[in-house]
């Protein structure tokens, strides 16, 4: 069974900085990809990043490229999201998502590919 559990959210103004954290349990298996989401009130959860565990491939929505930055501790089985320069547009419920039986290249963005998700920490990002 797999476990998800996000934390480090908070309150942050805008220009500032925030990591978000992801403790995995459970499975190890390294043919995964580990993902952000983020959903805000009244819209449509939308992919943020999501790395290749093999691998360490990435990949970024056009929105927050340059800005956040995913990163994995294989030891810790921890996956975090370094956010940089965050917008009041940034505020939302952020969740941690895991893919199995992934290929070691293949860095998914659709949430429908991901099986396993945490609960969420909230980011709030005032102007």
């Amino acid at each position: 069974q797999v476990q998800l559990v996000e934390s480090g959210g908070g309150l942050v103004q805008a220009g500032g900085s925030l990591r978000v954290s992801c403790a995995a349990s459970g499975r190890t298996d390294n043919r995964r990809a580990v993902a952000w989401f983020r959903q805000a009130p009244g819209k449509e959860r939308e992919f943020v990043a999501t790395i290749n565990w093999s691998t360490g491939g990435t990949n970024y929505a056009n929105s927050v490229k340059g800005r956040f930055t995913i990163s994995r501790d294989n030891a810790k089985n921890m996956v975090y999201l370094q956010m940089n320069s965050l917008q009041p547009e940034d505020t939302a419920n952020y969740y941690c998502a895991a893919a199995y039986y992934i290929g070691p290249y293949y860095v998914p963005t659709n949430p429908s590919q991901y099986g396993y998700w945490g609960q969420g920490t909230q980011v709030t990002v005032s102007s």
